[in-house]
């Protein structure tokens, strides 16, 4: 079993949850090949961390199948936007961590 954790990242933990969720149980060059033509900018950061656990696992990405895709809160960067008689608005800059866990696949899958 391999994992691989991306920590502080700068992208919605909602939306990065939504492609968390298509990989999770698929088989990992699948996937990569997969998030590879989703235009979303989480889909590129999880292909990176899918890729980086199964390298950490030691497997070929043929053999491994992902069992755990979590995308966790992060702390939120809050700033200000200028209005207009010189008042501001607040804007909220979230941040995700994003877990994957890889394992080998079952024999009789393939």
């Amino acid at each position: 079993m391999g994992k691989a954790i991306l920590r502080f990242i700068r992208v919605s933990p909602i939306k990065a949850r939504l492609i968390a969720r298509e990989v999770q149980g698929m088989n990992a060059e699948y996937a990569i090949a997969s998030l590879e033509f989703t235009p979303n900018k989480a889909a590129g950061l999880i292909s990176k961390v899918i890729a980086s656990a199964v390298a950490n696992s030691g497997l070929e990405a043929e053999d491994a199948i992902i069992t755990s895709a979590r995308v966790d809160k992060g702390p939120v960067l809050k700033r200000f936007t200028p209005r207009a008689r010189g008042s501001a608005s607040p804007k909220h800059k979230p941040t995700a961590h994003i877990m994957i866990e890889v394992e080998a696949a079952p024999k009789g899958d393939k």
